[in-house]
């Protein structure tokens, strides 16, 4: 309930703040009320198919991003040998900005989705990949010996002890490379693509459609809310103990 309150507040003090602004602003800022009837008006009317198109790009991303740099991470982080010659790899390839190389992709693999979902996991990638190493190496050795001492194999202790310990870490990592991934979305689907809701608010931009325009900004912000809040699920179910 106290959450439900503090929730509450939040988001009645970004209304009122919004509600300002579109005082001094308009009509360049519309107000929360016309955002949203004019959201609820193309929900019914075409703005669907670009929450999904959107939804599907930045999902497909990060669960490929999740199942290759998750276990590349932790293989860096649990054993010497991959580590050291694969990190120097990551340390020159990692600031590289690679939303660069978005006209390449378009390029080489056309201008459908695929080239959009392979940049976006390709930026996150390197976050898990990174997060995930270094919660292996903060690993307490006495952990790994313990399952040893059972006579535990190497799946053993990736099972009960790798995985188990660096998930809070790797869920953290999630929320951050969401948030970057929402970024880059933004970016991938105002070039050469006619659905996304990237494309859909740029398109009202050049229309000079100011409430079409908050109202796909809104849009945006719905994805973002379904995507952290099934975050929060998901890691309730598989980190139990954070919850106890």
């Amino acid at each position: 309930m106290k959450k439900s309150r503090c929730y509450a507040f939040a988001l009645i003090s970004l209304t009122i703040t919004w509600w300002g602004i579109s005082a001094i602003s308009a009509p360049v800022i519309p107000s929360p009320c016309s955002a949203v009837i004019t959201l609820a008006y193309l929900l019914e009317n075409g703005l669907l198919i670009h929450i999904w198109a959107s939804l599907y790009r930045i999902l497909a991303a990060m669960f490929l991003a999740f199942f290759t740099g998750v276990p590349f991470g932790l293989l860096l982080g649990t054993e010497q040998k991959a580590d050291d010659f694969f990190s120097f790899i990551i340390l020159v390839l990692y600031p590289v900005p690679k939303i660069v190389f978005l006209p390449v992709f378009l390029m080489l693999l056309g201008l459908g989705d695929l080239p959009r979902i392979l940049l976006i996991s390709t930026i996150i990638f390197f976050h898990m990949a990174v997060t995930a190493r270094d919660a292996g190496k903060n690993l307490p050795q006495g952990s790994v010996d313990s399952i040893k001492s059972l006579g535990g194999k190497k799946r053993d202790i990736y099972v009960h002890v790798v995985i188990p310990a660096c998930m809070p870490q790797i869920f953290t990592s999630l929320r951050i490379s969401l948030g970057t991934a929402l970024s880059v979305l933004f970016f991938t689907e105002t070039f050469a693509t006619s659905r996304g809701i990237g494309y859909f608010i740029m398109d009202a931009w050049t229309r000079v459609d100011y409430n079409e325009l908050f109202a796909g900004i809104l849009g945006m912000s719905i994805i973002g809310i379904l995507l952290f809040t099934l975050l929060d699920v998901i890691e309730r179910c598989i980190c139990k103990w954070k919850y106890i």
